[in-house]
């Protein structure tokens, strides 16, 4: 399989159009040729290929080197020490380019590995940048990449009025897209006025085994700090609602995005709870009670019981294993076994005022959290929700696949 920035660099035709203009780059630490190209990051690729036609770069949540390791932690423009090119951060001081960044460049070339949530701020960073574009002359060159979720959809789509820096596309929470993808139902569905190109991927096939959506012949690297492998994107979908609540999802440990828990939680009553009230949620992985002990973020060196959710093993289906619906059980679980737990988290969340819940940001509206503290509501009830908006979405986007 190779990458969009594989393609391109063995690409004559479209590295002489780049050779003659003002070339800037978006990228992060994922950003790597395959290991057949070298193992080399984007930018210092791009460089050897095009000279000072390379005029810039961005950097988006994290930055371009993947320096600041702490989620919501914003980073500071710089001036890259080996190349002596300015590196604009897209999550410091503004998130969408300013017209001085937007003047260092004739074509931009993005190149981001997405993990297929609807709220990954790399979708906010595409759309902000296609938006600054549109109506200027600058073009947009997507660099595709693989979708490690694959092309399964599943969630709430986001609500009218609940937009957010996670939450920018009227899209369910997995939406089975790759970014190259996502850009061409951006331009559609906003009728944004901008020059737009995807150089597509070779030969990725997003429902194939034993990946679904990950190749089998390609390196991991970190997306972001948190997402730490293949197991993780495939239950980020649904921990990453953990973020909304009291409950810990492993952040200052080792397993981040695949655990949850607290101290004192009644672990052995959640999962009997769970697999009497909703064995449908439960399916395509495996849950393995836990214990961890963070050191940093919530709980910090507290002892937590909690549940480590396994989706890497032999023979796993991606049809069956639901992340998300998983995740909204474990709230009524906990809700109903322990309801003197306070779910719901308060605080500052991802640039919104406090008067939004972190959960209903996350989730883009408050209808989980609605379902959830709703005695009356049942898991068949929630189910047949999200699938009127998944059977909506699947149509949706048939127009804008490039992959089979």
């Amino acid at each position: 399989m190779l990458t969009g920035l594989d393609r391109l660099l063995r690409d004559d035709a479209r590295l002489s159009r780049l050779r003659r203009t003002r070339v800037a780059l978006l990228a992060n630490p994922a950003s790597m040729t395959s290991v057949s190209l070298g193992f080399q990051h984007a930018l210092d690729a791009l460089v050897e290929k095009l000279g000072r036609a390379v005029t810039a770069a961005f950097g988006p949540q994290h930055g371009m080197r993947g320096d600041k390791q702490y989620n919501m932690e914003e980073s500071a423009t710089y001036r890259d020490p080996k190349h002596a090119i300015v590196v604009f951060s897209l999550y410091g001081d503004v998130r969408r380019p300013t017209a001085e960044m937007l003047e260092t460049f004739d074509v931009l070339l993005f190149d981001l590995q997405d993990v297929g949530w609807r709220g990954y701020t790399w979708v906010a960073t595409l759309l902000y940048m296609l938006e600054a574009c549109a109506g200027t002359g600058k073009a947009v060159w997507v660099l595709d990449r693989p979708n490690p979720a694959g092309r399964i959809v599943e969630g709430k789509k986001l609500e009218k009025g609940q937009e957010s820096f996670v939450g920018v596309v009227p899209v369910p929470q997995r939406h089975g897209l790759t970014l190259g993808e996502m850009a061409r139902y951006m331009v559609d569905h906003f009728r944004l006025d901008v020059d737009v190109e995807v150089v597509e991927m070779g030969g990725y096939a997003p429902m194939a085994a034993p990946g679904f959506g990950w190749p089998a012949d390609s390196a991991w690297v970190n997306p972001s700090p948190a997402i730490t492998n293949v197991n993780c994107v495939r239950c980020f979908n649904g921990t990453v609602l953990l973020e909304g609540t009291h409950l810990s999802e492993g952040r200052g440990t080792t397993t981040p995005l695949e655990v949850f828990g607290a101290p004192g939680l009644r672990v052995d009553a959640v999962l009997d709870y769970l697999r009497q009230m909703a064995p449908e949620f439960c399916e395509g992985c495996y849950l393995r009670p836990c214990f961890f002990e963070p050191f940093f973020n919530k709980f910090t060196k507290q002892l937590c019981a909690g549940v480590q959710i396994h989706a890497d093993f032999p023979g796993y289906d991606p049809e069956r294993f639901r992340p998300y619906r998983l995740m909204s059980a474990v709230f009524k679980a906990v809700r109903s076994v322990q309801p003197d737990f306070e779910i719901w988290n308060d605080f500052h969340y991802e640039y919104e005022p406090p008067s939004r819940r972190p959960i209903d940001v996350i989730n883009g509206g408050p209808s989980l959290r609605e379902w959830v503290d709703d005695p009356a509501a049942t898991t068949g009830d929630w189910d047949r929700v999200l699938r009127v908006d998944e059977q909506e979405w699947i149509a949706e986007r048939q127009p804008f696949l490039l992959y089979p």
